[in-house]
């Protein structure tokens, strides 16, 4: 009984204080606005930084994926060192946890259909590209390995390329011509998105036996290749590293000393063979090689770093928000100080009245939290609207969680925190001294 009497007591002095509080926010309008919009500033910079920031990382994540899972690119940066077609499948058969594997030939030529010609970009791969990039069919069927050893007439679209052509109704079936020669559509790829996964949508895919027709080149700058899991491309990025280095070391790169009158043949393992005269080994004729002429690339591990990055971007852009937040805690501090010095009298007639250090504590200690609370809330709502301005400009944005939280926090927090001294000063002023001020 005693102990449901203290609570009650309790609750009965809390309310009051709460009740005192509000009324001592409400008693000026003014300049309590001006302190919640000191936080609600606070808070919408660092919900909309963090926004943008979050937008920018899952744009850039969104495009990444969009090349397909557990992928591992090989590309030959010199002309030197390109690869024959074959050596996709030789590559298959020497790493086990490769699945599948495509040359790749990327090229642009004239479009013609039906009335309108144009530049378009070519896509040449084999019958295993939907499978390795993840790319489903929205109509039609994609070109088999038939087509590709006969160098077969066919394409596949993509999705913003066929719309555009056909305007909505599906072109399978249609001739275009590529270069002067007529290609029959065989199917339409599913949409990825205006510029993802390498802007497929607007390109045209075609086997790469009949692009190489088109670029005039017996050689491909680039192989993908699959593999089943993540932990597989890992194994696989490192022996096809190991493989590369030993056939890229059987293959001079530095100019040999000569009459200037000699030639050299650079010949590597399904490499091409060049004949080239080599010059004189003056130290200012010697080239410098500023990266590697094969660069094997596992897109999983270039994901996560990139994640990795966006994401410490994404703190330091809520780092400098925040900063704004301690600016409105500030503000909350120096608004309180001057209302316990304007109701000195107040703070002494409920003194006199028997209302302890502790209720006094309390009720500063709510004001601040009221105008911290009011400023959140505030500061929320118009960070939110202010992303979505942002996006009606084209930006991507997403409204992180995270950085509601920590605002939140921050706001809550400094207000208690710059609260604290207001508290202490209202509480410590003597009943006789406050109503002596009267």
């Amino acid at each position: 009984m005693f102990k449901q009497s203290l609570i009650k007591a309790f609750l009965v002095r809390f309310c009051f204080t709460a009740k005192m509080a509000a009324n001592g926010i409400l008693s000026n309008v003014l300049r309590s606005a001006l302190t919640v919009l000191g936080v609600a500033i606070g808070v919408a910079s660092v919900v909309g930084l963090m926004g943008i920031g979050e937008g920018a990382r899952l744009n850039v994540m969104e495009q990444f994926e969009s090349l397909g899972t557990n992928v591992i690119a090989i590309k030959a940066h010199d002309e030197n060192y390109e690869f024959q077609p074959d050596k996709a499948g030789e590559l298959v058969q020497r790493v086990e946890s490769l699945e599948m594997a495509t040359p790749v030939v990327s090229t642009d030529t004239t479009m013609r259909w039906r009335r309108t010609t144009g530049e378009v970009y070519v896509l040449g791969v084999n019958h295993q590209f939907p499978e390795i990039r993840d790319h489903e069919l929205i109509a039609g069927d994609f070109f088999t390995q038939l087509h590709v050893e006969q160098r077969s007439a066919v394409a596949v679209l993509g999705y913003s390329l066929a719309i555009n052509l056909a305007g909505g109704r599906s072109p399978v079936g249609q001739i275009i011509s590529l270069n002067g020669q007529s290609y029959r559509i065989l199917g339409v790829l599913e949409e990825k998105g205006a510029g993802n996964a390498n802007d497929i949508d607007n390109k045209v895919v075609i086997p790469y036996t009949t692009a190489q027709r088109i670029e005039e080149k017996r050689t491909v700058e680039e192989i993908w290749a699959k593999t089943a899991s993540s932990k597989d491309a890992e194994l696989a990025t490192v022996q096809l590293g190991r493989i590369f280095q030993r056939e890229i070391g059987s293959a001079p790169n530095v100019p040999l000393p000569s009459d200037g009158n000699e030639t050299v043949e650079v010949e590597g393992p399904d490499m091409v063979m060049v004949e080239k005269p080599v010059p004189e080994p003056d130290k200012a004729d010697i080239p410098t090689i500023s990266r590697d002429p094969i660069t094997v690339t596992n897109l999983n591990q270039l994901v996560d770093e990139i994640d990795q990055a966006n994401r410490i971007m994404t703190l330091l852009l809520g780092g400098i928000a925040t900063v704004a937040l301690l600016v409105g805690g500030l503000g909350i501090m120096n608004i309180m100080l001057v209302a316990v010095s304007e109701r000195t009298s107040e703070i002494g007639v409920r003194r006199a009245l028997g209302a302890r250090q502790t209720d006094l504590m309390t009720q500063f200690l709510l004001e601040a939290l009221y105008v911290s609370l009011i400023g959140v809330i505030c500061g929320i709502v118009l960070g939110i609207w202010g992303l979505n301005i942002f996006e009606n400009y084209g930006f991507q944005t997403a409204v992180s969680f995270d950085a509601i939280k920590i605002a939140v926090v921050v706001a809550l927090g400094s207000g208690l925190l710059f609260g604290v001294y207001p508290a202490i000063s209202a509480s410590s002023v003597p009943p006789v001294e406050a109503l002596r001020r009267q």
